[in-house]
C-alpha cells in the first residue's frame, strides 16, 4: 500500500507517522484513511516564566488606550533620545537656512523670522561678547535665540527621559531571605492549575486516569496513597494538537513532601497511542485576591534537552514533569502570599527515533501505551519576601531636573561663546538688527504722516500756483476738517494777504512750512495784541 508523505505502513492496512512526526487531531483518523499529512511540531517558542507577579490592566483601560502600542514606543530611554537629537537638528538647521534669506531693508519675511528668533533669546540675554572698557548691555541676537531655543529642546528631551525612567523604575525590588517553618508555610493558601497537552494524534478517549496521589517518595515511611479526587479536581478535553488534562486545585497549601500525580494514553483499535512532545502551563493566584497570578509555560519534546533526530515517545517508561513550588510573599501589595511554580526537569521516558523500531514497537502490545508522571514537590526550606523601596525623592528629581537644565545651557553657551569669539560679524549681530528695524520704522511712521497730510489738506490745496482764487474753498475744506478753530478761520478770511499756501514733500520742506505757520500764527497773534 502507498503511505502519505512522512509515513509508513504497518499492519498490512494502516500507516503511522515517522518519528517525530504527528498527524493533526482535527482528522482525528489515521492517515491511510484521512488522507491527511503528518506534521512535525515545527520551532517552539520560548518557555515563559514569570518574575513575580503580573496583574492585567483594567478592562476600560486597554479599550480606550493602546498600551501595547505604547509601551513598544517607548520601551527604551534611547527613543526619546533619539526624538530630541532630530528635532534638536531640523531646528538648527532651519535657523541656518534662514541666515540666507534676502534683508531687503526689513520688509522681508526671512528678515522678519530673523528677528523673533532674536527674540526667544532668553536663556542668554546678557552681553555675549565682552569688550574692554565698554559698559555692559543688553543683548539678544540671533544666535542667541536659537541657542536658547535649541538648550530648552534638549533640557525637554532628557527631561523626559528622566520622567520615564523615574514612571518605570521609581522603585527597585527588594528580596529578602528568612527560614521557614511549618506554620508558615500553611498560611500559604492558592488556587492552582495544571494543563498539560500531549502533543499527538490521540484524544481523551485513550486516557486511562489519573486515579491516585501519591506523597512521599517510594520506600521511605513517609510514602502516602490518596485517592486524587479528594484533593483535585481533573478533566481531559481534546485540543487540535492533542488530548490536555487539566487539573484544579482550590485552597492548596504547598506540600512538605513530593506529590506524584500519574497517567496514561493506551492503544485503540486501529489507533495507536503516540506522542512527540508536552506543551504545559502552571499557573497559581491567590485564593481571595485572583487580581495576581505568577505562572510558567514552555514547550517540550524529542530536542528540548538535547540535539538528537526526532523522536515518538511510546513504552511502558514514564515522561517525568518535574515542577518545583517557591513561596513568596510580597510585603508591598498587603502582605499577598503567593506560590511560584518552577519548571525544574523533564525527564523523557520510551521513544523511538528509527522507523524500523517504531513499527516494531506498533506490533507489541506492551509498548501500547504512554506513560506520563508530574512530580511537584517544595523548593528549599526558605521563604523569599519582597519589597519595594522608591530610589527617587523629591530632591534627587528637582536635582536631577536643575543639573539637566545646567547642563543643556552650559552646552550651549560654550557654542555661543565659540561663535562670537571666531566670528566677528556676530559681535554686532544685534545692533545691525536694532538699526534695520528703527529705520523701517521711521519709513512706516513717515509714510504715515504724508497719508494724514494728504488726506487733511489734499493735494490741489497744498499748491502754491493753484492756492490763489480757490482760498474760500480752502476755509470750508479747513472747516470740514476740523483742523483750525473758527476764530482762525474768521481771521484767515480777514488776513487773505497772511495765508500761506504749502508745497507737500519732503520731511525738510515739511519742517520749513511748519516752520513758516508757525511764525504766521506768532505775528497775527502779536497784531490781535497790540490792537487790544
Amino acid at each position: 500500500m502507498v503511505c502519505p508523505a512522512n509515513s509508513f505502513p504497518y499492519n498490512t492496512t494502516l500507516c503511522f507517522c515517522r518519528p517525530g512526526f504527528y498527524l493533526s487531531h482535527s482528522t482525528n483518523a489515521s492517515a491511510s484513511a484521512s488522507g491527511g499529512a503528518c506534521t512535525p511540531v515545527g520551532p517552539t517558542d520560548d518557555w515563559e516564566i514569570s518574575s513575580g507577579v503580573s496583574s492585567s490592566p483594567p478592562a476600560f483601560l486597554t479599550t480606550v488606550l493602546p498600551l501595547d502600542s505604547i509601551k513598544r514606543v517607548t520601551q527604551s530611554q534611547a527613543v526619546l533620545l533619539e526624538a530630541t537629537l532630530l528635532v534638536l537638528a531640523l531646528w538648527l538647521l532651519f535657523c541656518a537656512a534662514i541666515r540666507f534669506g534676502r534683508v531687503d531693508g526689513g520688509r522681508s519675511v526671512w528678515f522678519r523670522l530673523r528677528w523673533w528668533i532674536s527674540r526667544l533669546d532668553f536663556a542668554f540675554p546678557t552681553a555675549h561678547w565682552l569688550d574692554d572698557q565698554k559698559v555692559v548691555r543688553k543683548r539678544k541676537t540671533e544666535l542667541g535665540g536659537t541657542f536658547s531655543v535649541a538648550s530648552w529642546i534638549l533640557f525637554i528631551g532628557l527631561f523626559s527621559a528622566l520622567l520615564y525612567q523615574i514612571i518605570t523604575k521609581r522603585s527597585i525590588e527588594v528580596h529578602k531571605v528568612r527560614p521557614v517553618n511549618a506554620p508558615d508555610l500553611l498560611s500559604f493558601v492558592n488556587d492552582m492549575e495544571f494543563n498539560i497537552t500531549t502533543i499527538s494524534s490521540m484524544s481523551c478517549a485513550h486516557l486511562r486516569g489519573p486515579d491516585t496521589l501519591v506523597i512521599g517518595n517510594p520506600g521511605f515511611i513517609d510514602y502516602r496513597v490518596f485517592p486524587l479526587s479528594a484533593y483535585v479536581n481533573y478533566n481531559c478535553h481534546n485540543t487540535s494538537i492533542g488530548p490536555t488534562v487539566s487539573l484544579k486545585c482550590n485552597n492548596c497549601q504547598i506540600p512538605r513532601r513530593n506529590h506524584f500525580i500519574s497517567w496514561q494514553f493506551v492503544d485503540l483499535p486501529n489507533d495507536p497511542a503516540m506522542a512527540v512532545g508536552f506543551q504545559f502551563k502552571l499557573t497559581a493566584k491567590d485564593h481571595v485576591n485572583d487580581r495576581y497570578v505568577s505562572f510558567v509555560s514552555g514547550t517540550l519534546q524529542s530536542d528540548s534537552f538535547d540535539n538528537d533526530k526526532p523522536k515518538t515517545f511510546r513504552g511502558r517508561d514514564l515522561n517525568i514533569l518535574k515542577i518545583h513550588l517557591f513561596p513568596q510573599i510580597y510585603n508591598n501589595l498587603k502582605g499577598l502570599k503567593l506560590i511560584q511554580p518552577l519548571f525544574y526537569d523533564f525527564i523523557p521516558g520510551s521513544s523511538f527515533s528509527e522507523v524500523s523500531k517504531l513499527q516494531a514497537s506498533l506490533q507489541r502490545s506492551t509498548d501500547g501505551l504512554v506513560n506520563t508522571t508530574l512530580d511537584i514537590s517544595y523548593l528549599a526550606d526558605y521563604i523569599v519576601e519582597i519589597g519595594k523601596e522608591n530610589v527617587m525623592g523629591p530632591v534627587s528629581f528637582l536635582a536631577d531636573a536643575g543639573g539637566l537644565y545646567a547642563v543643556s545651557v552650559a552646552i550651549f553657551l560654550y557654542f555661543l561663546l565659540q561663535c562670537e569669539a571666531r566670528i566677528k560679524k556676530l559681535r554686532n549681530e544685534d545692533s545691525l538688527m536694532r538699526d534695520i528695524r528703527s529705520h523701517r520704522r521711521a519709513q512706516r511712521h513717515w509714510d504715515k504722516l504724508r497719508k494724514y497730510v494728504t488726506y487733511t489738506w489734499g493735494h490741489s490745496n497744498m499748491d502754491v500756483k493753484s492756492r490763489s482764487g480757490r482760498q474760500h474753498s480752502t476755509l470750508m475744506i479747513d472747516s470740514l476738517c476740523g483742523i483750525q478753530p473758527m476764530h482762525k478761520m474768521k481771521q484767515a478770511s480777514t488776513n487773505d494777504s497772511t495765508h500761506i499756501g504749502l508745497t507737500f514733500g519732503t520731511p525738510k520742506e515739511m519742517g520749513t512750512a511748519s516752520e513758516i505757520i508757525l511764525t504766521e500764527e506768532a505775528k497775527s497773534s502779536r497784531k490781535n495784541h497790540t490792537g487790544n
